[in-house]
């Protein structure tokens, strides 16, 4: 049931400034991020497809997926998509001790930083909650250790199985807008309707003229 709505209202955003919830700009640019991968089958189509239109995407990794498909992992680095952290066991943050929640995504990031080569501009230390939510002592920690909070303008509802794979699309195409962020899931749980909609989006403002580009420390700076 949707709670949140698709499209993030502006005083949410108010409340939180310190959280990126888009990108400004008045360039034709989308922000597609993926949540809960790697996953096999799910995510190698999720690649497939973006780069079938020479897209670019953020993928918001679990840390036990990439250990336990790190080949996946390397496929999304190696074809230049940016990378985020979603917690080694995607967990529920206001439900977690800050301690035990900050060890948690720590050792995350030293999974990602290990494999990133030092330099690259894609080593920027990008953090996502799992189900958007947290304490408001685990985000100031996180921003002292240095990580960027990505939050969303958009939420495609694809891993909702009460969401029909045309109300995912209808939750995108009239949202998303010059900078917005857009989340799908790269999960099995929403293969259905991301099949559907990721398609038909890179399609649609393919042909708006946008460009789909991945989260870097040069465009979030």
């Amino acid at each position: 049931m949707k709670i949140i709505p698709a499209k993030t209202p502006g005083f949410v955003k108010s409340l939180f400034p310190n959280f990126v919830w888009n990108i400004n700009t008045t360039d034709k640019e989308l922000y597609l991020t993926f949540d809960d991968g790697p996953t096999p089958e799910t995510t190698d189509w999720a690649l497939d497809t973006l780069s079938s239109y020479d897209a670019k995407a953020t993928f918001f990794c679990i840390g036990k997926n990439i250990q336990s498909h790190p080949e996946i992992f390397k496929r999304i680095i190696k074809e230049g998509h940016g990378i985020g952290n979603h917690t080694y066991h995607h967990l529920k943050g206001w439900k977690t001790n800050t301690e035990a929640y900050i060890t948690d995504i720590e050792r995350t990031q030293k999974l990602i930083n290990s494999n990133i080569k030092n330099g690259d501009s894609a080593l920027v230390k990008l953090f996502r909650p799992p189900y958007g939510k947290f304490k408001v002592k685990q985000s100031k920690k996180l921003q002292e250790l240095g990580y960027k909070i990505i939050m969303w303008d958009v939420l495609s509802y694809d891993w909702d199985k009460t969401v029909t794979e045309e109300l995912c699309l209808k939750n995108i195409i009239p949202a998303a807008k010059q900078g917005s962020i857009v989340v799908f899931h790269d999960s099995i749980k929403a293969s259905r309707n991301l099949m559907y909609a990721l398609p038909k989006v890179l399609e649609y403002f393919s042909n708006k003229g946008y460009e789909f580009k991945a989260l870097s420390k040069d465009i979030l700076e």
